[in-house]
């Protein structure tokens, strides 16, 4: 009786947002393992695929379709071989991850999910803020925009949220209709005097951050050129008034770690 070939197994890893070395060790070794590796060429520095063995089978998806990819990462599963479908930043944010899982589930074939560094908090670092602010800034809201793409809600909704609750904005997608972006915001009732700041390429070689308000954010995102691979942080935590003390590490306040200290 032959033998009946064991499946291989597809790994879904985040790749960060742009410096290989801000893969998670995790995802690094799958890399290293890698039978077959599905990379977004358009999205994921071509530096990352240094961690790969050089017998690799390596595909570049920038130029198939979900349907494409799904076969490749289905053909080469059935042969025993380890998938690795790099997407960048997280996979689970703005992955196109859905697609290309649920032929996976129906097919019953092994897959994980390993996460990555999404782009807006590449972008904090980049910045060297922190995107809450102790008793100010709570809520972090990642939503995007879009010119074509049909959405549910537009960022007018984005905006009065982020005004009722003091929340930080983190907008993908967006900087390419940059004008639409402030409308929406102002007529979502963010005053114009909100500090925004546009980061192009985080932690790319060429990264660019552009800070300003609502007011001229827009005219001094074009006067950079950029209009692609960027994050718009929309909030007080781009240059808050004031920063008041955390109350984890305020010697007043006692927790279950450590007494209060008068």
């Amino acid at each position: 009786m032959a033998a009946v070939a064991k499946l291989g197994k597809v790994v879904f890893v985040g790749a960060g947002p742009g410096d290989p070395e801000l893969i998670t060790v995790r995802g690094m070794k799958y890399l290293q393992q890698a039978d077959v590796i599905i990379y977004a060429g358009s999205l994921v520095s071509p530096d990352i695929l240094k961690y790969a063995k050089p017998e690799v089978e390596i595909y570049n998806s920038a130029t198939m379709t979900t349907e494409e990819i799904v076969d490749i990462m289905v053909r080469k599963a059935i042969e025993g071989k380890l998938v690795v479908r790099l997407k960048s930043g997280d996979p689970s944010i703005y992955g196109a991850l859905w697609e290309e899982v649920m032929p996976l589930q129906r097919l019953g074939i092994p897959f994980e999910i390993v996460p990555g560094v999404t782009a807006a908090l590449a972008a904090a670092a980049s910045m060297k803020i922190e995107l809450t602010v102790p008793k100010v800034v709570q809520t972090v809201v990642i939503t995007r925009a879009s010119a074509r793409v049909e959405m549910r809600g537009d960022l007018r909704t984005a905006a009065r949220f982020a005004r009722e609750m003091g929340a930080v904005l983190a907008i993908y997608t967006g900087v390419h209709v940059i004008d639409k972006v402030v409308r929406e915001l102002t007529e979502g009732g963010l005053p114009p005097e909100t500090p925004v700041a546009v980061v192009y390429k985080a932690s790319w070689p060429d990264e660019k951050i552009v800070a300003g308000t609502l007011a001229d954010i827009a005219e001094r995102v074009k006067a950079e050129g950029i209009t692609r691979d960027s994050v718009i942080i929309v909030g007080e935590s781009v240059r808050p008034a004031e920063v008041p003390r955390s109350a984890v590490y305020d010697p007043a306040r006692g927790h279950s770690y450590r007494k209060a200290r008068t």
